[in-house]
């Protein structure tokens, strides 16, 4: 049974999940996590613990942070704090229509990323040179989705919490208008849009229980049996699993659980066949 244990590079940040290494870990020590331009200190929000899933893969924490690794974190902090202030003024400067949206920055190689978002792409050769004259280091930027910069620069969705990418969504999966109608919700872009003004990524996760309730419920209009006396279906409720269905006897509406309805044997038949 594999441990395993969660970090943030920035308070109330994403959740990054690693192999402790049989590290003696607790909440608040501060780690190097491994990233593609070396280990970066990270803190621990979520100590180690044994886990039951499959969590081959994860990446293997390089140690504990040292008060010299923490210091190049603070230097590192304020060299992107730097650079996003100068990032902007030079954009202002240069008439760009793109909005800085975050600031990567290396230490050990003082190498500075600056990400940023725009309608379309941009000519930035000349402000990358002013860039790189102004920071004195190598400089590259680098254009983001809508998606992507939702994720990095976070908030706070419909729903009243954190953004899902911004927290715990690793990759994004394809979000259509097909399963916005599947679960019967308005198709308002106000409505069913996030942060990033594309399609809700959330509208995924349930749409597989809405497609395995249409293929085992009786369709709208369909005359079914149920507890209660037979009657024609003129609803589902797919979080309750039921479904609402208006008697033949006395017009009443009734909400049936699915597992009690049975529908005619012709439709039962059709659907067989």
């Amino acid at each position: 049974m594999p441990m395993m244990c969660a970090v943030v590079f920035q308070p109330q940040g994403r959740l990054f999940y690693a192999d402790p290494a049989e590290l003696p870990l607790a909440v608040g020590d501060h780690v190097l996590y491994p990233t593609d331009d070396g280990p970066e200190v990270a803190q621990v929000v979520w100590a180690p613990e044994w886990v039951s899933d499959d969590v081959a893969g994860l990446p293997v924490l390089a140690g504990l942070a040292t008060d010299a690794h923490r210091q190049d974190a603070e230097l590192s902090r304020k060299k992107r704090a730097a650079a996003r202030v100068a990032a902007r003024r030079l954009v202002r400067e240069h008439g760009l229509p793109m909005k800085i949206a975050g600031v990567d920055h290396v230490v050990a190689t003082n190498h500075t990323t600056i990400y940023f978002s725009a309608p379309n792409r941009v000519d930035f050769r000349a402000l990358v040179r002013d860039l790189a004259a102004t920071l004195h280091g190598r400089v590259e930027l680098r254009q983001l989705s809508a998606r992507d910069e939702a994720r990095l620069t976070g908030g706070i969705g419909s729903c009243g919490r954190e953004l899902c990418c911004a927290t715990f969504l690793v990759d994004f999966e394809p979000v259509s208008i097909r399963m916005a109608k599947d679960q019967d919700l308005p198709v308002n872009p106000l409505r069913i849009s996030g942060a990033c003004g594309r399609l809700m990524c959330c509208l995924k996760y349930e749409h597989p229980l809405y497609e395995e309730f249409a293929a085992t419920a009786p369709s709208l209009g369909s005359d079914v049996s149920t507890p209660d006396g037979d009657g024609r279906v003129v609803g589902h409720d797919v979080p309750g699993e039921k479904v609402v269905v208006r008697m033949a006897a006395d017009g009443r509406v009734s909400r049936c659980a699915l597992a009690s309805v049975c529908g005619s044997r012709k439709a039962f038949e059709s659907r067989d066949s």
